[in-house]
């Protein structure tokens, strides 16, 4: 072999060690990037966190509090992990109505402030408050009416009922859909039986009862006594 393709050979060699020792460091490289971001590519987290900054509060708070339908009251009387988680996130024990402490809870698992109260009323202060029957539109938020994106009710805020034998508010959940004449609902302490008629009736919204629980309901918009918006700052 003469001179000149010996060397040329040597030189081949030495690049093609190269290139494989370069191949071999890259994975390296690669399975350590995944071991220090526990197993996802740093590309990967990137788009996931983009994702999750892209979604909406609205979003995130209905995709909590839909997840909750299905709870249901262990015996009946306001009780159950998933109840008591509720009502244990506001201060109270087992037993109690629990409509306001579910929405309470929902409303903080977003990251939302909220009133963290399980009193119905106090969910619904003159300063959240953008639609009232018979009062619509409202002023809200410390702005006028007229200049609100919308004081329609949207996904996430906040429904209430009046119970003329409480004289108050009695109880509370999420507007899920609003069309104008017909809201659907996500809410607890309640059951799969239609409107409320009398504190005596089985259909109660805060009265305990066998099968009570979160669930998806519609209601008549007319039968909604105040609307109110937490989402918003």
């Amino acid at each position: 072999m003469g001179l000149i393709a010996l060397i040329g050979s040597l030189v081949l060699g030495v690049a093609v060690k190269k290139t494989v020792r370069d191949k071999v460091e890259g994975v390296r490289a690669v399975k350590a990037d995944k071991q220090e971001d526990g197993g996802v590519e740093t590309q990967d987290l990137a788009s996931l966190q983009d994702t999750h900054t892209k979604t909406s509060p609205r979003q995130t708070l209905r995709q909590i509090y839909t997840t909750q339908i299905g709870v249901r009251e262990k015996t009946g009387k306001n009780d159950g992990p998933e109840v008591e988680k509720y009502l244990r996130y506001i201060g109270l024990p087992k037993g109690y109505s629990y409509c306001a402490a579910y929405v309470c809870w929902c409303l903080n698992e977003a990251g939302i402030d909220n009133p963290k109260n399980g009193w119905a009323p106090a969910l619904f202060p003159s300063s959240r408050v953008i639609w009232e029957r018979g009062k619509y539109p409202v002023k809200t938020m410390g702005r006028d009416a007229r200049s609100c994106v919308s004081t329609e009710p949207r996904i996430g805020d906040v429904f209430g009922i009046y119970l003329s034998e409480l004289k108050r508010i009695a109880h509370c959940g999420f507007v899920d859909s609003w069309d104008g004449t017909w809201m659907v609902s996500v809410e607890a302490n309640t059951n799969d039986v239609g409107s409320v008629i009398s504190a005596n009736d089985p259909s109660h919204p805060i009265r305990a009862g066998p099968g009570e629980g979160v669930y998806r309901k519609k209601r008549l918009v007319k039968t909604i006594y105040k609307v109110a918006d937490w989402v918003s700052q």
